[in-house]
């Protein structure tokens, strides 16, 4: 089977895939309608969430060790939750804070004193937008729109172009790109125009080994058969979206995901090389819901259990064969692999072997992490790697045992991760 070309990341690419982890927040007039989608006649009157506290929600996220939040500044229903000059028909026609809210100014504050880097979905499909009927005068809305959450909320980490309604429609991709590339060079965009990220291609928040960052197609949404092709392969690692709940947007009488389903989801998304971005919607309130904080905080205890405590080894490469030397004999239940990237993801397939030759381990692509939880734990001081590809280069590997980690101190700036770069 060929390969595809081994296109190297930029900088800002490859950082995005090392943090990894991101935490989505739904939040909009759907919350008060018991609504997934709604078509933009909502009145804007019922977004008043009682109690609403940013912080709650950022802090949660790096409890859970997300280095990044993206929030739904404008789902497709058009209602906007910062003052835009563009519309009406956004917080500042709701009661909420009395006119004067600016969510988006809320959520960036919080994510700037908590180290957390802020993301903006935008939805290019607009229901309530007359000016949608007409492509021309849409494509000036949305700049408009897109230029104020540039400049008015500080650096932004990454602009979510959610594809749904798009279908057939063009919107001035070049004009969106420019503007960008003007007001917001590092931001990530993902999926469509200028897109340096992309969707995985479901919304159950899973990967499928081999992850492969290059690519000449990806997936427009999850609700019709569109593809988006380019004419020459590109970089654009995807990224996995999925709900803590069943629905995007907070709704009575839910729960959220068991515990062994998300900690499926983490080895489904980040173990393969893939981001995973986890979708924690408040309530009317505007807070976090007791049972979905609960099980966000199991999760991040179980996390910092499993990968408590590292030991990364020594690594002596003969041809693609690697010896690992892990100083002493000790016991491991995860491995976790990281492939130098900078010259481009080059590793097809991979095997990792004990002492003895038995096989504890085996996949195909690596990438910016692959972590394997192996069947039982094993008691070794040497592993080895054998790899497939051309040019490839192992820049680490690790391995993890439990440990009974306090909880992290969140205080400060921007932390160093409470637990190992693959989370």
């Amino acid at each position: 089977m060929p390969t595809m070309p081994s296109l190297a990341p930029t900088p800002a690419q490859l950082a995005w895939q090392r943090d990894g982890l991101g935490v989505f927040f739904h939040a909009g007039v759907n919350t008060f309608a018991g609504r997934e989608w709604s078509d933009g006649s909502l009145p804007p009157e019922i977004f008043d969430p009682s109690d609403l506290d940013a912080e709650e929600w950022v802090v949660l996220a790096a409890e859970l060790g997300a280095r990044y939040v993206v929030l739904t500044a404008k789902h497709h229903d058009g209602f906007c939750l910062w003052p835009t000059s563009t519309t009406d028909y956004s917080v500042s026609s709701s009661p909420w804070r009395g006119g004067d809210g600016d969510l988006v100014a809320e959520v960036a504050a919080a994510c700037r004193r908590h180290g957390l880097g802020l993301g903006l979905y935008l939805s290019p499909w607009d229901r309530h937008a007359p000016e949608y009927e007409d492509p021309v005068a849409y494509d000036a809305l949305y700049l408009a729109q897109l230029r104020e959450l540039c400049t008015d909320y500080g650096e932004l980490y990454e602009l979510w172009f959610d594809g749904a309604g798009s279908a057939g429609r063009e919107y001035d991709w070049d004009a969106i790109g420019a503007l960008i590339a003007e007001l917001q060079p590092g931001a990530m965009v993902f999926n469509m125009g200028p897109a340096t990220i992309r969707w995985v291609g479901n919304e159950d928040g899973l990967a499928s080994d081999p992850v492969r960052y290059v690519t000449t197609s990806a997936d427009l949404n999850n609700y019709d058969d569109e593809v988006l092709t380019t004419a020459e392969p590109r970089y654009l690692p995807p990224e996995c979206d999925v709900s803590l709940r069943d629905g995007w947007f907070w709704q009575e009488g839910e729960e959220p995901k068991s515990l062994p389903h998300l900690l499926a989801i983490h080895d489904r998304s980040i173990g393969l090389g893939a981001n995973l971005l986890l979708n924690i919607p408040p309530d009317r309130r505007g807070r976090i819901d007791p049972a979905d904080a609960a099980r966000v905080r199991e999760l991040a205890a179980a996390l910092r259990d499993r990968f408590g405590e590292t030991r990364e080894g020594a690594l002596v490469a003969d041809g693609d064969r690697i010896e690992v030397d892990l100083g002493q004999e000790i016991e491991i239940e995860h491995l976790e692999l990281v492939e130098r990237l900078e010259e481009g993801q080059r590793i097809t397939a991979h095997r990792v072997l004990a002492e003895d030759g038995t096989v504890l381990a085996a996949g195909g692509s690596i990438g910016v992490r692959r972590i394997h939880r192996l069947p039982a734990p094993v008691r070794t001081s040497h592993l080895r790697l054998e790899t497939e590809g051309e040019g490839a280069v192992i820049e680490a590997v690790r391995v993890h045992r439990p440990s009974s980690a306090p909880a992290p101190d969140l205080t400060g700036a921007r932390r160093a991760p409470t637990t190992p770069p693959s989370l």
